[in-house]
């Protein structure tokens, strides 16, 4: 017999996911933040960090895109961006 399957958060940091995330990615636009670490508690991976007001980032290699630090976000600070292709990413860096 088999029990509930529970995924504690923050799993992933046994292995990098960012490679699949859906179509988006947050962008912390480190402007009106007000250090509430709601992101940080809703990320089901655990992969935001910050401890002042506007210091909040999260490790895209890490992100999933699911969107709920930008939902939950009281200030609006975090929105979401479409993800670019690494194509137009490395020409950028050049």
């Amino acid at each position: 017999m088999f029990g509930p399957l529970i995924a504690k958060p923050g799993s992933s940091r046994k292995n990098k996911t960012g490679s699949w995330r859906i179509e988006s990615r947050p962008k912390f636009l480190k402007k009106d933040c007000i250090a509430c670490r709601m992101c940080v508690v809703i990320c089901p991976e655990g992969c935001i960090s910050g401890k002042e007001k506007n210091t909040f980032d999260c490790d895209l290699a890490f992100c999933k895109g699911c969107g709920n630090c930008a939902y939950i976000c009281p200030k609006k600070d975090i929105e979401m961006v479409s993800e670019e292709p690494e194509a137009a990413t490395k020409n950028k860096k050049e």
